[in-house]
């Protein structure tokens, strides 16, 4: 464990690094060791930190250019540091090494892009003159910044996510204040300091650590925060949705991704990438891939290939460059994922592999066979190592079974004919509809979002600055 990713951290709160005298203990989930420590917020240090974020924005004294060169020299400094981020994301989150490198490396990528977006934030030209009412008038609309940002962020992808609400926030010109998740805020704290040492003014970043109770409610309910950005589960999410009104709320919420192979398909192709991405962080991503839409001629031959992939899979220390699958984030989680399967299994599911706990804590990746759609693994967001099948005859048959769920963020569809690709992109209701890949691929610069339960906005800088500004219009009679 390297003096970068281990060891007690503090809050920047108004400028200044703040212990509060009550820690936040951070463990590693793969057997528990504690990590460090991070000092505990209540409402009043929200509230300072709320107030102080007011004041910046008030100032409007951090042009589009200096945004930028802090955004650009931020990526420069990351880019040098990625093994140690990589390792404290591993550390906290349980993350497999060789994926948690690859998240700081997004995170490199993530930040580039919102300096790039801070260089080119413009508004638009209006044709004033197109009627008679506005004849001799100039008007554009101008992009200012919404205001105060609340970004509250998940335990899964601690520096990739919070990079992707801080980079396009701060690219737009809002300030922020960030609470992470409680059992992995290292990556995001050592991100915001980051962002101060390549210039991002002190504050213009803030952060609170704590129950939702104590940090989260006051950044939902305070009057001087404009948006919230949140990523996370779905009732809560909603929740916030319903609290907040009046105020712009983001969500990129769960999902239970379907990938839909149809005959004429690259089967194998699609059997393989599914082996790795219904089960990369141990399925703990919001695009997991999850149900598997199988049609009928090639489901056996699927199933054959996708097992021994997944029997191949090394389980066990995150830590290791050559594991896999990793723990769950707890053991709480890991008993739901160990239940919702042997629910399946008892409901007449069959398991053609894994769903065993291993001595070390980790849950054996788990293929189960002929889910229905009361399974909670077929219906709802396992979160977990666990992939589940149904098969069809006519694509139909498949887009029913993809829609037929309350989430809608990505759906994947390997297809050889163009035109069920195309009907594809028309009927199923998804926020990507991603043709001969899985629904886990994404790529930072794209835009990202779901429909239904799973969100209302879309992610990537591009995406997000416009989120974080309003327009302004503004019309000059010469």
């Amino acid at each position: 464990m390297s003096n970068e990713s281990a060891g007690d951290r503090k809050l920047r709160i108004a400028g200044e690094l703040v212990e509060t005298g009550n820690w936040i203990e951070v463990h590693n989930p793969f057997g528990g060791a504690l990590l460090g420590r991070v000092p505990a917020a209540d409402a009043a240090l929200v509230n300072k930190a709320i107030a102080s974020a007011k004041s910046a924005l008030e100032r409007a004294d951090w042009p589009q250019w200096e945004r930028a060169e802090a955004l650009d020299r931020a990526a420069v400094l990351l880019s040098e540091r990625v093994e140690a981020f990589g390792q404290t994301v591993s550390l906290e989150a349980g993350k497999p090494i060789k994926q948690a490198s690859v998240e700081a490396e997004r995170a490199v990528g993530t930040l580039k892009f919102s300096a790039d977006e801070a260089r080119r934030l413009a508004g638009e030209m209006v044709p004033m003159e197109g009627g008679p009412a506005g004849a001799g008038k100039l008007g554009f609309v101008l992009r200012v910044p919404v205001g105060v940002v609340g970004a509250i962020s998940p335990f899964n992808f601690p520096l990739n996510l919070v990079a992707h609400k801080l980079g396009p926030a701060l690219a737009a010109g809002c300030p922020v204040v960030l609470k992470p998740a409680s059992a992995t805020p290292f990556s995001a704290i050592d991100l915001v300091e980051l962002l101060v040492e390549a210039g991002v003014p002190a504050d213009y970043l803030h952060v609170v650590a704590g129950p939702g109770a104590q940090t989260g409610d006051p950044l939902v309910d305070s009057p001087d925060v404009a948006a919230i950005s949140f990523t996370g589960s779905v009732p809560v999410g909603w929740g916030i949705r319903a609290r907040a009104p009046r105020k712009r709320v983001m969500l990129e919420l769960g999902s239970n991704a379907p990938l839909i192979v149809c005959a004429d398909g690259d089967w194998e192709t699609a059997a393989d990438k599914a082996s790795i991405h219904g089960y990369s962080h141990a399925g703990q991503s919001c695009i997991s891939t999850q149900r598997l839409i199988l049609h009928e001629d090639i489901a056996d031959a699927f199933l054959e290939r996708m097992t021994a992939k997944v029997a191949a899979l090394k389980v066990g220390d995150p830590i290791d460059p050559a594991t896999d699958v990793g723990p769950l984030i707890d053991q709480g989680e890991c008993d739901r994922v160990k239940e919702w399967i042997d629910a399946a299994k008892a409901a007449g599911a069959k398991l053609l592999i894994g769903g065993e706990l291993n001595a070390d804590g980790t849950l054996q990746p788990a293929i189960v066979d002929g889910g229905t759609n009361t399974d909670s693994v077929w219906s709802g967001e396992v979160f977990g190592p666990v992939t589940v099948v149904r098969r069809f005859k006519e694509f139909s048959e498949a887009v029913a079974l993809a829609n037929g769920s309350d989430y809608g963020l990505q759906v994947g569809v390997f297809t050889a004919d163009l035109a069920t690709s195309l009907r594809a992109a028309r009927e199923l209701e998804y926020g990507g509809v991603l043709v001969n890949e899985v629904p886990t691929f994404r790529t930072d610069q794209m835009p990202y979002g779901g429909v239904k339960d799973s969100g209302n906005t879309k992610e990537g800088p591009h995406y997000s600055v416009r989120e974080f500004t309003e327009e302004r219009l503004v019309t000059i009679q010469p």
